[in-house]
C-alpha cells in the first residue's frame, strides 16, 4: 500500500472511498432536457476510470419546480431522473468510484421568469444582488411542501444506487432561513439561531424518515459569510456542532463566505491571480472544532496542496475539481509516479464563465473536457505516421505539435521568436495571469518529452519547403494587433499590446478605446493606472469588457476600481487628432448623432487582431487541399483527404488566429481536433 496520504483509504460511515480525492459537488451544465445523459455520464465516467474515489454531482440539482435552473441543471423532482443517475452510478462504481450529488433549492438565487413562472420563494424579501429577483416571503404551505420536496429527491437518487446526497447551504434556500440577513420570518422558523435551523433539521429528519439511516448525507454550508450581518465565524462553528450532534448528518463540506454578488462568488471559487487554497486553514478549524468528518473544496489545484490538506489533519477528503476538469487523470498519475506530468489547472475560470454566460463548461487548457464522447481525452495511434511542420509555437502550434507527436508523426516546430507561447507570453506579462504560462510550459514538457524539434528565431518562407519534406504543414502564426478603425487619426494611437510589451510607455492622461472586449483593455488599463496615471476606457457595448466574465473579471476590477479608473459604457471613438501637446478624441454614439470630445495624451485602442497570414497564402499553390477543410470530416473526427490540386506536394491547414481573432480554448480546440485524424 502507498504511503501517500492522498491514496490512503477512507472508512465514510459502511462505505470505503478508495482514497482522499475527490471531485466536489458542481454543475457542467451538460444536461440534456434536465438529465445527465451521454455527455454528463462520459464526463464523470472519465475520472472515474482514472482513480479518484468520490466524485460528486450537480452544482445543485433542483428539488422543485418553483427553483428553476439560471443554467442547465440536473432536475432531481423529476421521477425520470432516476433511471439517467443509475447509469451514471452504476458504470463509475464499475470503476470503484463512489457517487454522491448534490441535492437544493435556489430559493431566492433564481429568477421568476424561468421554466414554470412561480414566484421565487425566500424567508425573506430581500433580492439577491446577482440574479435580481425579489422573492416571496415563504408561508407555511410553502415550508411543508419544501420539505417533502427535498425528501423526495433524496429517496429518488436513493432508488438510483447513489452513496449519498450532499444538501448545499450556502446561498441557496437552505441556508436563507440560516442568515439574519435574508430570514425575516417570526415564530418558529425565524428569529433566534435555533428558529432558523429548524427547517434544515426538519429537512433532514424527513431525508432519514425517507431514506433510512444508513443512506449517507452531508451538507455543504457556509461557516462564515464573511458580511457585515450576516453568519460570523463562531456562528458557524456553532452551527457546525449541532449539524454533527443532530445525528442527522454523515459529513460536513466547508465554504467560506457568501455568494450573492459576483465579487462574493469569486470570492469563496477564487480564480487566477487569487490566492490559492485560501479557506484551507477555515476548514481545517472547523475539523478541529468538531471532530467530525469534513471535506473541503476551493482552489486547491495542485496536488502538494492537496497533499499536505490530508497529511496535516486538516481535512479528510480534498476536492480538486477544476484541476480535474483540467486533467481527468490526476490520480493514475500519481499512482503512476507521473505527478510532472499532469496538465495544471491555470484558474482561468472558462469553465464557470461559460455556464454563467448560458453555455457548458468547458476548460481552457483541455478542450476534451465536456467532449469526451466526440474528442477522448486518450489520442491513440495513426495508422500512417507522417512528417508534419508546424509554423508558430502558440498555445495552437503546441497543442498541435503535442497532439501529433503522440499520434506517432514526425513533428518539427518553427518559431520566429525565441521563446514558445505567442501571445500567452505578452498574457502573462500582467503578475495575476502569470499561471497563463503553464498552458505552454506544459505542451512544451510534453512535445520535449515525445521528441518533438524546435527551431526558434525561425522565420520560414515558402521557399524553405521545397527542401523540406513535409507531408502536412500547420499553420499557427497567430495575429497582430489591428488598430486602424478611425475615420482619422489612426497614426496617433497605440495599441494594447504596446503597451503590454513596454514598447510603449504609458502616458499620463489615457483613454482607452476596447472594441474587443476582451482581456487586453483590462491588462493595459491596469499598467498604466497603476502609474498614477488618469485613464478611461472607452467602450461601445452596453457593457463593459463584455467577453470577460463577472468572476474572471472580479480581481481586474478591484484593482482598476481602487486606481480610479472610470468606464464609459455605449460610446465609441471615431476619430483622433492632434492639438498642440495633446491629443483630442471624438467619441460618436451607436445610439444617435450625440458627441463628445476628450482631450488626453495618449489613446490605446484594443480591437482585437487580425491574421498573421502571408506564409500560408504563399504556401496554397504547392499545397493537395489548397488549404480547405472539410468541415463535415473535422467535426466527425475523420481525417482530412480533400484533393484540390493533384500536384500537391503536401497537405496544409491553419488554425487559431492565423485563421481568425478568437480565443485561447478555440485556438486549442482547432489544433486537436485537426492533429488527432493526421
Amino acid at each position: 500500500m502507498s504511503n501517500d496520504p492522498l491514496l490512503q483509504p477512507y472508512q465514510l460511515k459502511h462505505l470505503t472511498l478508495k482514497n482522499r480525492l475527490m471531485i466536489s459537488s458542481h454543475e457542467p451544465a451538460y444536461p440534456e432536457d434536465g438529465m445527465p445523459k451521454e455527455r454528463y455520464r462520459a464526463y464523470h465516467v472519465e475520472r472515474a476510470k482514472a482513480g479518484v474515489g468520490l466524485t460528486m454531482t450537480a452544482g445543485s440539482a433542483s428539488v422543485a419546480r418553483d427553483s428553476p435552473p439560471v443554467f442547465n441543471n440536473i432536475l432531481a423532482w423529476k421521477d425520470e431522473v432516476v433511471g439517467w443517475m443509475k447509469q451514471l452510478t452504476d458504470e463509475c462504481h464499475d470503476h470503484g468510484c463512489a457517487v454522491m450529488i448534490q441535492l437544493t433549492h435556489l430559493g431566492r438565487r433564481t429568477r421568476w421568469d424561468k421554466a414554470d413562472w412561480l414566484p421565487v420563494v425566500s424567508p425573506g424579501l430581500e433580492r439577491e444582488a446577482s440574479h435580481k429577483a425579489f422573492p416571496k416571503k415563504a408561508e407555511d404551505w410553502d415550508i411543508e411542501r419544501l420539505i417533502g420536496d427535498y425528501a423526495s429527491a433524496a429517496a429518488r437518487m436513493k432508488s438510483a444506487g447513489l452513496d449519498g446526497i450532499e444538501i448545499q447551504a450556502y446561498g441557496h434556500l437552505m441556508d436563507q432561513f440560516w442568515s439574519p440577513l435574508t430570514n425575516d420570518l417570526e415564530g418558529p422558523y425565524g428569529g433566534s439561531l435555533e428558529n432558523r435551523l429548524r427547517f434544515t433539521f426538519d429537512v433532514l429528519r424527513e431525508i432519514r424518515e425517507s431514506c433510512g439511516p444508513d443512506f449517507i448525507v452531508g451538507v455543504r454550508y457556509t461557516g462564515d459569510e464573511d458580511l457585515a450581518g450576516g453568519l460570523t465565524k463562531e456562528d458557524g462553528i456553532e452551527i457546525s456542532r449541532r449539524l454533527k450532534d443532530s445525528g442527522l448528518v454523515d459529513f460536513l463540506n466547508v465554504v467560506k463566505g457568501h455568494i450573492d454578488t459576483d465579487a462574493g462568488l469569486t470570492d469563496v471559487i477564487p480564480v487566477q491571480g487569487m490566492r490559492s487554497a485560501p479557506h484551507l486553514d477555515f476548514a481545517g478549524e472547523i475539523r478541529a472544532a468538531t471532530s467530525f468528518p469534513t471535506f473541503h473544496a476551493a482552489k486547491i489545484q495542485d496536488v502538494a496542496t492537496a497533499r499536505h490538506a490530508i497529511a496535516s489533519g486538516k481535512l479528510d477528503l480534498v476536492g480538486m475539481t477544476r484541476a480535474h476538469m483540467a486533467d481527468p487523470h490526476i490520480v493514475a498519475k500519481i499512482m503512476r509516479g507521473e505527478e510532472e506530468r499532469i496538465r495544471p489547472c491555470v484558474g482561468a475560470n472558462y469553465c464557470l464563465d461559460r455556464i454563467y454566460q448560458g453555455g457548458m463548461a468547458l476548460c481552457l487548457h483541455n478542450p476534451s473536457t465536456g467532449r469526451e464522447v466526440e474528442q477522448p481525452h486518450e489520442l491513440g495511434s495513426s495508422e500512417s505516421p507522417r512528417r508534419v511542420v508546424v509554423i508558430g509555437a502558440g498555445p495552437a502550434g503546441l497543442e498541435a505539435a503535442r497532439v501529433a507527436s503522440a499520434r506517432g508523426h514526425d513533428v518539427i516546430v518553427h518559431e520566429a521568436a525565441s521563446h514558445a507561447g505567442g501571445q500567452i507570453r505578452l498574457t502573462a506579462l500582467t503578475e495575476r495571469r502569470r499561471e497563463m504560462m503553464q498552458l505552454i510550459d506544459w505542451r512544451m514538457a510534453e512535445c520535449e518529452r515525445m521528441g518533438v524539434r524546435f527551431n526558434f528565431n525561425s522565420y520560414v518562407d515558402a521557399s524553405d519547403f521545397a527542401r523540406e519534406e513535409a507531408d502536412v504543414i500547420i499553420v499557427a502564426t497567430g495575429g497582430l494587433p489591428h488598430t486602424d478603425i478611425l475615420s482619422e487619426g489612426n497614426d496617433l494611437v497605440v495599441s494594447a499590446w504596446d503597451i503590454l510589451s513596454g514598447d510603449v510607455e504609458p502616458g499620463r492622461n489615457v483613454l482607452i478605446y476596447d472594441d474587443a472586449g476582451d482581456y487586453p483593455a483590462l491588462q493595459a488599463a491596469e499598467k498604466i493606472a497603476a502609474t498614477g496615471a488618469r485613464v478611461e476606457i472607452v467602450t461601445r457595448d452596453r457593457n463593459i469588457v463584455s467577453e470577460v466574465m463577472a468572476m474572471s473579471l472580479t480581481p481586474s476590477l478591484r484593482i482598476l476600481q481602487a486606481l480610479d479608473v472610470t468606464f464609459t459604457p455605449t460610446w465609441r471613438v471615431d476619430a483622433v487628432s492632434r492639438d498642440g501637446n495633446s491629443l483630442v478624441a471624438m467619441l460618436g454614439s451607436d445610439y444617435g448623432p450625440m458627441r463628445r470630445e476628450r482631450r488626453v495624451d495618449q489613446v490605446v485602442v484594443n480591437h482585437g487582431t487580425r491574421p498573421l497570414d502571408d506564409i500560408y497564402f504563399d504556401l496554397r499553390p504547392e499545397s493537395s487541399n489548397q488549404g480547405e477543410v472539410d468541415y463535415e470530416d473535422l467535426i466527425a473526427g475523420r481525417r482530412q483527404e480533400r484533393v484540390r490540386n493533384d500536384a500537391g506536394r503536401y497537405q496544409l491547414f491553419r488554425i487559431g488566429d492565423a485563421v481568425a481573432a478568437r480565443n485561447t480554448h478555440a485556438a486549442i480546440y482547432d489544433a486537436l481536433r485537426l492533429a488527432r485524424t493526421l
